[in-house]
């Protein structure tokens, strides 16, 4: 049994029996007072029944009429009472015994016992009536008046208290019983749910542990429970299939990472190596020192690029503050950069951008970059002699901006994988020695981060992007 479960299941158990130890000691007095009231009613229910019988009686006869002694008998073998009559002085007249000679008939009632009676002549105390009972009974005196309102006498009931032990204990058996089959139910509904609550827990512990040694594939199983326990246990799947997909992004980041530092270092050592060995003949040296030259510029345009991707991922953690800026601006400001290379290229171009401003809410450092990374990957790749689009327009709440050139037609089972970190086509790859494969990747980063989309589409050699920014309403 683990710690968990068994720890609570101790203290739901705990918790029940104490309870029942509270109510227990509460029934017992309680219970205790209901039975001593209900018989001490039903006692002082009989005492005065017999008060107005005997009153008619003392009219007609007196109160040791034998009728009278006959009916009070047959009341105490119903009730299970002991009753007796005594006159206005305290001497028994009458008594429900049946036996011819009865021993009580004629005692007089001592002094106390009058005086404990009072000037309403009612008493209602545990008392052996000053030794007229053996033990101890609980009695119960009402008077009994004339038509006058005078006092003729006295009735007398009393029940020995072993009766109302008896009837107390018979109460609490039946309340032990009761709580035994309560408290057994609420002992196997505590292990059930004990069970039933621990179970996820131990899960969650036995896959942080698998966790722990770089195993993510393990989840909790979720059974549709709507409670603390269901959400904690979707929260923790959740968890689970985030450190899943960082873990693998990180082993593809650090595979691609080996993969585009192998190669220019391999470049750079072997060459390095061919002219300090004489291999590569003097002539042609400075040859293959350019080229030592460009493998290592390349290797801190990548450094720099992901010092500059890891920036962007930490600066967007945050989060992001959007702030109005005119997109017309940031677009005509970033084509401009691109001014020489189109010249040099020999490009056509076609702008199609409104003339009033197009007010957007996002990060305008991050929307540049996003500009500049697209429009230089489309001026690299177009063809020369050939044109470069760039237009601008705004529809359903969102400003659209294209940037289209024209060159060799990107594979389509190539797209899905553009805005990869790395990806690079095989065109790209032969033609850009300087690119290394992050800038779309950039791209992707801070749209997502703006909650923008972007689409691309390459068909007959003319290849389109098009990304979105929210307007400022």
């Amino acid at each position: 049994m683990n710690s968990i479960y068994f720890k609570n299941f101790i203290v739901t158990a705990g918790m029940v029996l104490l309870s029942f130890l509270i109510l227990g000691t509460a029934f017992v007095f309680l219970g205790r007072s209901f039975v001593v009231n209900e018989k001490r009613d039903s006692m002082y229910t009989n005492a005065e029944e017999v008060a107005k019988f005997a009153s008619a009686y003392r009219q007609e006869g007196e109160l040791s009429n034998w009728n009278l002694r006959m009916w009070i008998s047959t009341i105490s073998r119903c009730t299970g009472n002991h009753i007796f009559i005594s006159d206005e002085k305290g001497l028994v007249v009458s008594c429900s015994d049946m036996e011819l000679v009865c021993p009580h008939i004629g005692q007089q009632m001592s002094a106390q016992v009058m005086l404990a009676l009072g000037p309403a002549g009612k008493l209602n105390q545990l008392t052996n009536l000053d030794g007229f009972y053996d033990s101890a009974y609980y009695v119960v005196a009402v008077p009994i008046s004339t038509s006058e309102g005078l006092v003729a006498g006295y009735v007398f009931v009393g029940s020995d208290s072993s009766t109302i032990v008896e009837a107390w204990g018979t109460f609490m058996i039946v309340f032990l019983a009761v709580a035994m089959v309560i408290m057994l139910m609420a002992v196997c509904f505590s292990f059930v749910t004990s069970k039933r609550q621990a179970k996820p827990i131990n899960e969650m512990a036995f896959a942080a542990h698998r966790f722990a040694r770089g195993d993510f594939s393990i989840r909790v199983e979720d059974e549709g429970r709507e409670d603390e326990i269901g959400e904690l246990t979707r929260s923790f799947n959740a968890m689970a299939d985030s450190l899943e997909k960082a873990e693998e992004l990180r082993r593809n980041f650090i595979a691609n990472v080996s993969h585009e530092l192998k190669t220019p270092m391999t470049t750079i050592s072997g060459f390095a190596n061919g002219i300090l060995d004489g291999t590569i003949p003097p002539e042609n040296q400075r040859k293959y020192l350019a080229i030592i030259s460009s493998e290592t510029k390349r290797l801190s345009r990548l450094v720099r690029s992901m010092l500059e991707l890891s920036r962007i991922q930490s600066e967007y953690n945050d989060e992001l503050k959007k702030t109005p800026f005119d997109l017309n601006e940031v677009l005509l400001r970033t084509f401009l950069v691109f001014e020489e290379k189109i010249t040099s290229k020999n490009l056509e171009v076609d702008v199609q951008i409104p003339e009033e401003s197009v007010i957007v809410l996002g990060n305008s450092d991050g929307i540049t970059q996003v500009i500049y990374n697209i429009m230089d990957n489309a001026v690299k790749f177009a063809h020369p002699n050939t044109t470069l689009g760039l237009s601008l327009w705004k529809q359903d709440g969102k400003a659209y901006v294209s940037v289209k050139n024209t060159g060799d037609t990107i594979p389509p089972g190539e797209l899905p994988f553009l805005f990869d970190r790395f990806h690079k086509t095989d065109r790209s790859r032969s033609l850009d020695r300087d690119g290394v494969g992050l800038g779309l990747y950039i791209v992707k980063t801070i749209l997502n981060n703006h909650d923008e989309d972007i689409f691309v589409t390459s068909k007959d050699g003319v290849t389109e992007f098009i990304f979105t920014s929210t307007l400022k309403t």
